[in-house]
């Protein structure tokens, strides 16, 4: 049973984590592979919008996706986009990426390999994970203009679409560690937490909302 002082909590993380950038067309729209497909069709939708003439999805599998996405996260990405009718050519995959920090390093090394030119990215992630993807892109990729995009959904939206709320909870706890521990660590630009939301990160963590958390 979750607590309604554990769900507000939840709520603050979840609006946090959010840049509310404003979608505008970049240089290339990157996929960031997870088990959540939903970053797959917010990507094609973005494109269909004219936001970008290149896709690339990127992910290997984690313990997650393994046995929902065997080919790996990216390739089932593609094979989502190419059913809703995106052209082979307009989708370049990087299939080795196993954290967020490798989805950029190996992203950029594969567009370079490839000759094109990239001044600036639209960076699509599931809702939770924007700012911390937005915060490794500008660590690890400084020099072009960084857009962060995911699916407009409410914190109970995406409950329901993945069908677990301590899950979700867990890993916006999960997310949140990540993104306070590692500037330091040299993985991502340093992000300012509010003390609300840090007040509220640390009740979660008492609460036992853990499972997503690194040593």
């Amino acid at each position: 049973m979750i607590s309604a002082q554990s769900w507000a909590d939840a709520q603050l993380l979840w609006e946090f984590q959010q840049m509310h950038h404003e979608p505008r067309p970049c240089s290339v729209g990157i996929g960031l592979g997870s088990h959540d497909l939903g970053v797959a069709d917010v990507t094609v939708d973005l494109y269909r919008r004219g936001m970008f003439p290149l896709i690339v999805f990127t992910g290997a599998t984690s313990r997650t996706t393994q046995e929902r996405m065997p080919r790996g996260e990216a390739e089932h990405y593609r094979g989502r986009a190419l059913e809703l009718g995106v052209p082979a050519d307009d989708i370049l995959v990087e299939p080795k990426a196993r954290n967020t920090g490798e989805n950029i390093r190996f992203t950029r090394r594969l567009l370079g390999q490839a000759g094109i030119t990239v001044e600036s990215v639209l960076l699509v992630s599931k809702p939770y994970e924007e700012r911390r993807a937005y915060a490794t892109a500008r660590k690890l990729w400084p020099e072009v203009d960084v857009v962060s995009a995911s699916a407009p959904l409410s914190l109970s939206a995406y409950i329901d679409s993945i069908g677990d709320s301590n899950l979700v909870i867990d890993m916006l706890v999960g997310s949140l560690q990540r993104l306070i521990t590692y500037p330091a660590q040299g993985f991502l630009e340093y992000q300012d937490v509010p003390d609300s939301v840090m007040a509220a990160f640390d009740r979660l963590w008492q609460a036992g909302f853990t499972s997503r958390a690194v040593n």
